[in-house]
């Protein structure tokens, strides 16, 4: 057993070590970051900490204060008639059977509101397009309460921009920045009207760039490169500035994803560089000027890289041409390409080519890199300017069931028969497309299950494997899978009688 003496020189040893411990640690700092050490009065955070906290807050104040004066809120109102009274009218036939209709024939007016920002001082304002469509009569009101009557100097419905104008001087204006700078996780704010509240500021990030948002826009050459924030945006909302740190506008606030129409954490701005674009055209030429390249696209898949002999899942599929006189055909360009740069910019997706297409005007001359199924080349393509969207009449949706015999086939998981000839006159299908074979089933176990369409989709061309064939029966394409091994992929061109356009699939052997 230790003796007293022994047992109290460790004790003593002992305390001496902890309280050297104690001390080397405070040295070190380290005693703050215990969780065990949180005491009831708490610690003050760092002087610089507390600085930094006071600049951001004080930031979004002098942004706030700086552009919120270059904010207006619009109030639109249109007038209706009343629907016909009693009658379950056809669309189209309310005029005719409103004379049948007894009494005075009241105008119905609409009202609406939206935002806007004043980008010069003599009064040009920056809003949504469908904010003031078909108006007849719109209202400004800037922050000191002045209130003007508006003229639309011009729309565009593609895009989703509108210009208007009020008669002023020495107006304040806000400064335009380039979306093209911007990167996802920085600050923005968005700035408007929502639900009746004027001049609210909200804050958030962007949440990505170059988004897609279908159905918006109804139309072939719509934007898809919005830039989504998570900044509250709500009704009211569009047509005002989405604004980065620096005090600048980077995008027109346009769109929420919303199953209530409220705001549900994402909100979708125009960037601000295309918005300008069509400001300027719209001023100078009262329309805008829109290039094209004549082809049908869509961003590229796996499968498709795989099939194409990309080393990265990245470019834009060619599926078609906008006609027989499309420059990119008469350049050369194939269904099945995949487009990777233009004018030596790298292409990633749709958004990205259609970005670098909108920033050349009508009649320039760009060159086009492809890869076709692994091999490089270049193509030199005319622009040309887009017309407004032809109007199909008479397109029957009505199913028509092929009454020719069918033929299976396991390796793709698809059923095909010749094209009908009931459903090529209710379609009006061109010749080209009468004498390819129409999908008639698709078996959900099978690989074509999500890429093709039954009964509305025509296949008109194998585009690989080499050679490129028409197909003209079943036989054809019996002919090109025979001899195909499994997991080889076959790239075929795929008319779709609802949308009116051909497309390009690319499918894996089973």
């Amino acid at each position: 057993m230790a003796s007293p003496i022994s047992r109290t020189r460790f004790g003593a040893a002992v305390a001496g070590a902890f309280l050297g411990g104690l001390l080397v640690a405070s040295a070190l700092d380290w005693t703050h970051i215990g969780f065990a050490q949180q005491g009831t009065t708490g610690s003050k955070p760092p002087a610089q900490e507390v600085k930094s906290l006071a600049d951001a807050s004080n930031a979004f104040v002098a942004i706030s204060e700086h552009v919120t004066p270059s904010v207006v809120s619009i109030q639109v109102e249109s007038q209706r008639r009343p629907p016909s009274r009693g009658r379950n009218v056809p669309p189209g036939l309310d005029d005719f059977f409103r004379q049948f209709d007894n009494g005075p024939q009241r105008q119905e007016p609409i009202e609406a509101s939206g935002s806007g920002f004043i980008v010069s001082k003599d009064g040009y304002i920056l809003t949504n397009n469908h904010v003031v469509a078909d108006a007849d009569r719109v209202t400004v009101k800037l922050t000191d309460g002045r209130e003007f009557t508006a003229k639309v100097v011009g729309n565009d419905p593609t895009t989703d921009v509108a210009v208007i104008k009020i008669d002023g001087t020495n107006l304040p204006t806000a400064t335009l920045g380039d979306d093209n700078t911007a990167r996802v996780g920085e600050w923005v704010l968005a700035i408007g009207n929502p639900l009746g509240l004027d001049f609210t500021v909200t804050a958030g990030i962007v949440s990505a760039k170059g988004r897609a948002v279908r159905g918006l826009l109804p139309s072939a050459y719509a934007i898809s490169d919005f830039i989504q924030t998570d900044a509250a945006i709500n009704p009211g909302n569009s047509g005002g500035p989405l604004v980065n740190s620096r005090g600048e506008v980077i995008g027109i606030n346009s769109a929420i994803a919303s199953t209530t129409g409220y705001y549900s954490g994402y909100g979708f701005a125009i960037p601000i560089t295309l918005a300008k674009g069509v400001m300027d055209d719209l001023i100078k030429f009262g329309h805008v000027r829109r290039a094209a390249l004549g082809v049908s696209i869509q961003d590229v898949n796996a499968e498709d890289a795989r099939a194409a002999g990309l080393q990265a899942i990245a470019g834009v599929k060619v599926g078609g041409f906008s006609g027989d006189d499309s420059p990119s055909r008469k350049a050369g360009i194939e269904p099945g390409d995949v487009i990777v740069s233009l004018d030596g910019h790298p292409v990633d997706r749709v958004s990205t080519l259609q970005r670098l297409v909108r920033a050349k005007g009508p009649g320039e001359t760009v060159s086009i890199g492809v890869v076709r199924f692994g091999a490089k080349k270049s193509f030199d393509v005319k622009l040309v300017a887009i017309q407004d969207d032809d109007q199909v009449a008479g397109n029957s949706r009505e199913r028509s069931s092929p009454t020719a015999e069918p033929v299976s086939y396991d390796k793709l998981g698809i059923t095909v028969a010749p094209v009908p000839t009931e459903l090529a006159q209710a379609s009006r299908l061109g010749d080209q497309f009468r004498r390819g074979v129409v999908v008639t089933d698709i078996n959900t176990q099978g690989p074509a299950y999500k890429k093709l369409i039954e009964e509305r989709d025509i296949i008109v061309e194998i585009i690989n494997p080499s050679p490129r064939r028409p197909v003209t029966s079943p036989a054809e394409l019996d002919k090109a899978l025979g001899a195909m091994k499994k997991g080889q992929y076959v790239t075929v061109l795929v008319y779709n009688i609802d949308s009116q356009a051909t497309r390009v699939e690319s499918v894996q052997v089973q």
